[in-house]
């Protein structure tokens, strides 16, 4: 089975994804998004970078962040020595 989205990508390996909220996570919510790292941008959202195993640990951390109540602004794989993937 190939990775339709990205053929070029190592199955065994985990996508990098980065997921931008509106607003600011403070840091007291690092612990609950496990493995992404938050950081706070100038325009006042957060953007959560870091490697997502599979489509349901990505719809799991989706989960979190409509819990938390923040609006998602966007959801996009990223290659991290490459740049973004278009």
């Amino acid at each position: 089975m190939t990775n339709e989205q990205n053929p070029n990508a190592d199955s065994n390996q985990p996508l990098v994804y980065q997921i931008r909220i509106k607003g600011h996570l403070s840091e007291q919510w690092a612990g609950w998004f496990d493995t992404m790292t938050i950081s706070l941008e100038d325009n006042g959202t957060t953007l959560l970078t870091g490697p997502v195993l599979d489509q349901a640990a990505l719809h799991g951390i989706l989960k979190k962040v409509r819990d938390v109540g923040m609006t998602l602004i966007s959801v996009n794989p990223y290659h991290s020595t490459q740049g973004k993937i278009s």
